[in-house]
């Protein structure tokens, strides 16, 4: 049995990419849907960050279940 060591690097390196741009995009979700909040208290609208925080977490979801099609191909 041999080992392909490069393969097993690139496998970890681009799950390590993916998996701190998938946190990275979820907290920009939390951050906009706080901001929202702040807003709220202040009178006033954060339709912007809403709509961001939206299409972060679609971003997201769309990550997790291309991952989930692809484990079950």
């Amino acid at each position: 049995m041999k080992i392909d060591w490069a393969a097993l690097g690139s496998v970890f390196g681009v799950s390590l990419v993916i998996t701190v741009a998938l946190v990275a995009l979820f907290t920009l979700g939390v951050t906009g849907l706080s901001r929202r909040e702040r807003a709220a208290a202040q009178g006033d609208s954060a339709v912007l960050a809403v709509t961001g925080a939206y299409v972060c977490f679609a971003a997201c979801a769309a990550a997790v279940a291309y991952g989930i099609s692809l484990i079950i191909a």
